[in-house]
């Protein structure tokens, strides 16, 4: 178990915004667990704190080349070089006080923050760090980039960047995220802007902070009044603001994100996506990775409790599982599953039978997880007071809720429902006979 991390004493840091030229002076302050990431504007309402997460992401359109959080009158700019350094060190809790609206843009890198903030030192702190662990496949396209998170065990990035301009050719960047290799692959490129877009960015009141000491301006023929870092430093910083742009989720994410050619705006649409995802595992009981009393289940785990095997094992996960009372269950429906064959075929609705026996299953699941259950099988008995009130078909998301309501030395009673998008879509009272095997 990994526990949340602050910093252990204040810092300062001073600059110029690089979009707005703002200067700014920005205090770094230790904070409590689960506080989070928090914004302060000092130069207006001190007791307005702006957290770092999705719901306070300003809209791109907005605020392009950049991102940026806050409300209408509140607003921090160009947050995200800071925000990949926290991620890339984990630090999970920090008060930011700043009196202007945009971050100093520094070298244009994570690096001087990064160095800053390990000067400082890091504490562990008494809490457990919660991540989001993404559990299905979720993607976003704009045009001709594309972004998506698949399931993974730890933080994972493969980028591929291609431009149309000879010093942007194809780059490309895989690489797990840890705080080695955030530090020495990532935190220390630069942003860049082609040489052609100067003026254009100009008239639109951006790049008002940039100079040649933080911003790589690229020509056909090499960038002006400076040198590369590394050969595909364009490629690291895209990186690097992909790390940002994700840890305004709130909390850090176990998952495998590829990405083609995507920038803030794409980053952002997939946050929002992960966010969306993460809203209803909450709504079905599942906090977090370190919630005490939950245990998951993946399918092979499942079928250590089950006899069932395909076609007839209608779950595919248990996402949270609390003994002898209550459990939540996944069903993923696809278009290819072997009942859509016959029914319904020209407009496929999956069979309200399989719905309940995939209540069941995980009803199942909940009775012989328990230690004195262990080696029986639960036999689907009777149901009761059976409801279906919407069709489910292919792409949904069936999440299955079981609560116990009596529980006797031969027989188990359950209560269930299914839902798709928190929407109730079938219910029952269902019955077990538990018996040796």
């Amino acid at each position: 178990m990994e526990n949340q991390k602050t910093i252990k004493k204040d810092i300062h840091i001073e600059g110029s915004g690089l979009h707005t030229g703002n200067y700014a002076k920005v205090t770094f302050k230790p904070a409590e667990a689960n506080k989070g990431i928090v914004f302060v504007r000092t130069d207006l309402d001190r007791n307005l704190a702006i957290k770092a997460d999705a719901e306070n992401i300003l809209e791109s359109t907005h605020n392009p080349r950049r991102t940026s959080i806050g409300t209408d009158s509140v607003q921090i700019h160009t947050v995200e070089h800071l925000m990949a350094a926290l991620s890339g060190l984990g630090i999970d809790n920090l008060i930011v006080e700043i009196d202007n609206n945009e971050v100093p843009a520094l070298d244009g890198s994570g690096y001087a923050f990064i160095e800053m903030f390990k000067k400082a030192g890091l504490e562990t702190q008494d809490a457990a760090r919660k991540y989001f662990i993404v559990k299905e496949p979720i993607w976003v396209e704009e045009k001709e980039s594309t972004l998506a998170v698949l399931p993974y065990p730890a933080f994972r990035i493969s980028y591929t960047l291609d431009y149309d301009h000879p010093l942007l050719r194809t780059q490309h960047l895989s690489l797990e995220i840890t705080p080695e290799t955030f530090e020495q692959e990532v935190a220390s490129y630069r942003t860049f802007v082609l040489e052609k877009e100067v003026e254009e960015l100009k008239k639109i009141g951006l790049g008002k902070g940039a100079s040649f000491e933080n911003t790589l301006v690229v020509t056909e023929k090499g960038v002006v009044d400076n040198i590369l870092r590394k050969e595909d430093e364009f490629v690291r910083h895209k990186v690097l603001d992909l790390v940002g742009d994700l840890y305004l989720l709130g909390c850090p994410i176990k998952g495998y994100v590829i990405a083609l050619k995507s920038g803030h705006s794409l980053n952002v649409k997939l946050l929002h996506k992960i966010y969306e995802q993460m809203k209803r595992y909450d709504a079905a009981g599942v906090k977090s990775e370190y919630v005490v009393g939950l245990k998951e289940f993946n399918v092979g785990e499942i079928m250590k409790v089950l006899p069932h095997r395909y076609p007839f094992l209608l779950v595919d996960r248990i996402l949270y599982l609390e003994e002898g009372k209550r459990a939540i269950g996944i069903k993923n429906v696809t278009i290819n599953e072997n009942f859509f064959v016959g029914h319904f075929p020209t407009q496929p609705v999956m069979p309200g039978v399989l719905i309940i026996e995939a209540m069941a299953q995980v009803g199942g699941v909940l009775m012989l997880s328990q230690a004195k259950n262990l080696g029986k099988i639960a036999y689907f008995i009777a149901a009761n007071n059976i409801k279906f009130r919407k069709p489910v078909v292919p792409g949904d998301q069936l999440v299955l809720e079981v609560e116990v309501l009596k529980v006797r030395s031969r027989t188990g009673q359950v209560r269930t429902c299914a839902k798709v998008d928190d929407k109730i879509v079938a219910e029952a009272e269902l019955m077990f006979s538990l018996a040796e095997t």
